[in-house]
């Protein structure tokens, strides 16, 4: 039950309240709570007050939850997990209790390195028949990262050089929803959204097997989309710093990242800092930040020809 606020009980003494904040504070379960719904939100690319406007939650009990000292209720736990388009599992952490295999597994993986995780996930996904032979892999290079990181532009002069089509991904997200992605961020929501992307890579895979292929910032957000892109496709992170990243979204003439938001930046860190795990999976790293566009495309091209990808150019 929700505390009203108006109530006829008495004050709590200030040392009893200042002790249950202290409490909550030591309490190790809402610090990792708070990490997690931290971490979830910086991977889904949202503010705060983007959050807040989804769950109908406000900005402060948001913040005092994500600092680990507010003890919010489980339907206020559970807003926040479909806003973030979570399972309460994910966000409470025991999403790997269901059966008794799933906690052998679990098991098996506890303590592992990054390493040993990589070739885990690999060794399952060979198993289970989801690992595109090596050939027919990295004929796809799909360039991942932030938006502003040059995605775009490089990939469209990678396709070029190697004579294989190019695919923007956002416009096809846009031709499989039949409209614009503001209108299904705006009507939707974002649980529609990764559908509408998951499908459209899937196609993108199926119909062209040899492409570059440009991805949304936030499609490391959907664990299913980022293993079916891994498994099918030879990754690139494009890498640049946040500073950058913002110079060149404005540059573009694109003032959304600004427009009402004084912590721009420190959202567009915290999101980078968020998804930089999940980046860090692709099969290689590219850094564009203090280099002009030829200097980064010759970059590209020797990391790909050290790599051995099997793209012949025209």
């Amino acid at each position: 039950m929700s505390t009203p606020l108006h109530s006829d009980q008495p004050a709590e003494p200030a040392t009893a309240a200042s002790d249950r904040r202290d409490d909550a504070v030591r309490d190790p379960f809402l610090l990792a709570l708070g990490e997690r719904a931290r971490s979830l939100r910086a991977r889904r690319g949202m503010t705060r007050r983007a959050l807040s406007d989804a769950s109908g939650v406000s900005e402060r009990h948001l913040a005092n939850l994500e600092l680990g000292v507010g003890n919010a209720s489980i339907l206020v736990l559970r807003q926040v997990a479909q806003a973030l388009g979570a399972s309460l599992a994910e966000l409470t952490g025991d999403e790997t209790t269901a059966t008794p295999e799933w906690l052998l597994i679990r098991e098996l993986l506890r303590g592992r390195g990054e390493d040993d995780l990589r070739r885990a996930r690999l060794a399952l996904g060979e198993m289970f028949g989801t690992v595109g032979h090596p050939q027919a892999r990295n004929a796809r290079i799909a360039l991942i990262g932030l938006r502003g990181a040059g995605k775009s532009t490089l990939g469209l002069m990678l396709a070029d050089e190697l004579d294989v089509p190019f695919i923007e991904l956002n416009r096809e997200i846009e031709r499989v929803a039949g409209c614009s992605l503001d209108e299904i961020h705006g009507l939707l929501g974002a649980a529609a959204y990764r559908r509408y992307e998951r499908r459209a890579l899937e196609e993108v895979i199926k119909g062209f097997p040899r492409a570059v292929i440009a991805t949304p910032g936030g499609i490391v957000s959907d664990p299913a989309s980022f293993n079916l892109l891994l498994s099918q496709c030879f990754t690139v992170w494009v890498k640049a710093s946040p500073e950058e990243h913002m110079q060149r979204v404005v540059a573009q003439g694109d003032m959304r990242p600004m427009a009402g938001n004084r912590e721009a930046m420190d959202d567009l860190r915290r999101i980078l800092e968020g998804r930089a795990p999940f980046y860090g999976r692709a099969d290689l790293q590219i850094e564009t930040g203090g280099r002009s566009l030829d200097a980064a495309f010759a970059a590209l091209q020797a990391a790909l020809q050290h790599s051995g990808v099997g793209l012949t150019g025209k």
